[in-house]
């Protein structure tokens, strides 16, 4: 699985549960399309943590880098229902911070692993 990290504050904070609505309207239109396999937003708890990545964190996973650069190619249309529905969201944004991830050991890792040790078994 492939994780797009996302960091931020809000311009806001009266109309954090505006904003939690407004990803969720987002990443859901997102996720049943097929372009996502799934997302979740947390918000820092009693201030613990880097202020530097700001208050929210929205994680977004895809199977693939190929299902979330689908998504991107999408959401850069900046077309029809996407693009109302990224306006909604991006409007509260401030402080903006983001970071790609991924499982580890993942099966590139794990698999380019094994083909060592049956290519040093072979010599």
């Amino acid at each position: 699985m492939n994780y797009l990290d996302v960091w931020c504050n809000i311009r806001d904070s009266h109309k954090d549960l505006e904003f939690a609505s407004a990803v969720a309207g987002y990443l859901d239109f997102l996720q049943g399309k097929g372009l996502i396999a799934g997302w979740i937003l947390t918000r820092r708890k009693f201030g613990f943590g880097p202020q530097e990545l700001g208050e929210f964190h929205v994680r977004i996973g895809g199977e693939s880098l190929a299902q979330l650069d689908d998504a991107f190619s999408l959401v850069a249309t900046r077309d029809g229902e996407i693009e109302k529905l990224h306006a909604k969201m991006y409007v509260h944004v401030t402080d903006l911070k983001s970071a790609l991830y991924r499982d580890f050991p993942d099966d590139v890792r794990v698999g380019a692993k094994a083909v060592q040790s049956t290519t040093r078994r072979k010599k």
